[in-house]
């Protein structure tokens, strides 16, 4: 392994030695360029007719540019093979990575809506109210809100690679114990749905990590993308799985489906996937060379080792910081009131058994995977086009907070079943255009802080989302309805899209100067 962590005391092991065929690559990429225009000057001197010597200096130094590097061209055609075509980049190593992290938080999503169907059955058993129900469901979030900021802290200086693989683990552990756990006692429950979510407190800052590594800024949206399809989709699984595991192994079968997947995935991950592009056996040189270029031309991602406190006081002084707070928390807050309170809201509103329930439920999470990567595709190509990046952030923003709020409104009004969720399906098909905003400008405007900034914004979105959990719960027993909580949510959806465009940028911000 590149790197190991000891919880309770961090301790970083000696990187290994990059793979022989990588080594002139990247030290080549990285040594001092001579000073043309030095050796210039002092050519004309020494030697007033030596032009041809410095124009095959020049042609020597282009066409070793070229070959070694793929860095600046001649001609534009050669700038337009620089750009890899979609069957190279879906089959390049890259893609293999994030084609991981997607199982990842795959896994994540599904291991925490089992929850969201078995909380039905469970309620009915133990005599729950909805109120109580939604402290239940709330529980996996009390975990959820300690992690990040230290998940992120350990993501920054270890890397994603080892930080993912002890969280995929733990949660996975967490999950496999939830029978054991619900049969014991409700402390027992509530404790490992806990655990649950100090564990999957790291998967996002993991997964940015490893994206902002292995990928240039005109492809991160994509990336970014095809990483959220994955999560909309083991919502859609476990939304759909669980009923019918539900059915042939009562009512703790996918916990324990769901938690001996999560073991199996480590082993993969740890075997097949490197923690940087130059440290990979299986990448090839042409993909090392287009990666390290690119990232050159954008910013480097690991320009600053990132001290073992991070600056808070100077991250939160910065109004781009809460842009992204307020994108998270209101990103949050509709996520996981819908997530949480979808199938009884169907159950209670229009009389639809569980079975339907989950089969409305996921749905818009397989819209809302398809269009992740739609949205990510256009973003990408709004910048390669020349749309600045702070311009094409807002707007992806803008449609991800707008969008699902005008959809709110009717679902709200909705008069039966297949209208409710055909609003629903565009609601989170729209929503899925914020992650191409506000997630992945944690990456742009401090990347040498993106796994603190990520760690932050979540959990202000962790206690937007435990908030409106638990106040879902609570409206419904004291105004009798929940279709006013959904006309809340799309007011609050209107306000954070106003806030995110007032104060959000695609520069990086300067985060070292003190402050005043």
């Amino acid at each position: 392994m590149s790197s190991a962590i000891i919880f309770g005391g961090a301790t970083a092991v000696k990187p290994p030695t990059l793979p022989q065929k990588h080594r002139a690559v990247v030290a080549n990429f990285y040594s001092p360029k001579p000073n043309i225009t030095s050796w210039k000057f002092q050519n004309r001197i020494q030697n007033p007719n030596g032009s041809a010597s410095l124009r095959s200096l020049l042609r020597l130094r282009v066409s070793s540019n070229n070959t070694q590097f793929n860095s600046v061209p001649e001609n534009n055609n050669n700038q337009q093979q620089q750009q890899p075509s979609f069957t190279e980049f879906i089959t390049s190593e890259r893609v293999k990575v994030v084609a991981m992290l997607a199982l990842a938080l795959a896994l994540c999503n599904a291991d925490r809506v089992v929850m969201s169907v078995a909380i039905v059955p469970l309620s009915l058993a133990n005599g729950w109210s909805r109120s109580f129900s939604g402290i239940v469901q709330s529980s996996f979030l009390w975990g959820y809100l300690i992690s990040p900021i230290g998940g992120g802290m350990l993501v920054d200086n270890y890397g994603g690679k080892v930080v993912m693989a002890w969280g995929v683990t733990l949660w996975s552990f967490a999950t496999f114990l939830t029978p054991w756990a619900a049969e014991t006692s409700l402390l027992a429950l509530l404790a490992v749905r806990a655990l649950l979510g100090v564990a999957e407190g790291v998967a996002l800052p993991s997964m940015n990590n490893m994206v902002a590594r292995w990928f240039p800024q005109t492809e991160r949206a994509r990336a970014v993308g095809i990483s959220m399809a994955g999560f909309q989709l083991g919502c859609a699984i476990g939304l759909t799985l669980s009923p019918i595991l539900m059915s042939q192994g009562g009512i703790f079968g996918p916990f324990v489906i769901f938690g001996l997947s999560g073991f199996l995935w480590v082993l993969v991950w740890l075997s097949a996937t490197s923690s940087t592009p130059d440290r990979s056996p299986q990448i090839s040189k042409y993909e090392l060379e287009y990666i390290l270029n690119k990232k050159q031309k954008s910013f480097p991602v690991e320009a600053k080792k990132v001290k073992v406190f991070p600056p808070f006081r100077r991250l939160l002084s910065k109004m781009p910081t809460w842009s992204l707070i307020v994108a998270n928390a209101m990103h949050s807050w509709g996520f996981f009131v819908v997530l949480s309170w979808m199938p009884i809201y169907f159950n209670s509103v229009y009389h639809v058994d569980l079975r339907h329930a989950a089969w409305f439920s996921a749905v818009p999470w397989v819209v809302m995977a398809i269009m992740n990567y739609l949205a990510g595709f256009w973003s990408d190509m709004m910048i390669q086009n020349g749309t600045s990046v702070t311009l094409t952030r807002k707007i992806m923003q803008s449609i991800g907070f707008v969008g699902p709020g005008l959809s709110l409104i009717g679902l709200a009004t909705a008069k039966n079943p297949s209208v409710a969720s055909a609003w629903l399906t565009l609601a989170f098909g729209l929503k899925s255009f914020g992650h191409s905003g506000f997630l992945v400008n944690l990456q742009e405007i401090a990347p040498q802080y993106s796994g603190v900034l990520h760690g932050m914004a979540n959990t202000a979105g962790t206690l937007a989302a435990i908030i409106g959990t638990v106040g879902a719960g609570f409206f419904v027993e004291l105004v009798g309805s929940f279709r006013g909580f959904l006309l809340l949510t799309s007011l609050l959806y209107f306000l954070a899209a106003l806030f995110y465009c007032l104060f959000s940028t695609g520069e990086r911000v300067n985060f070292d100067n003190p402050v005043c």
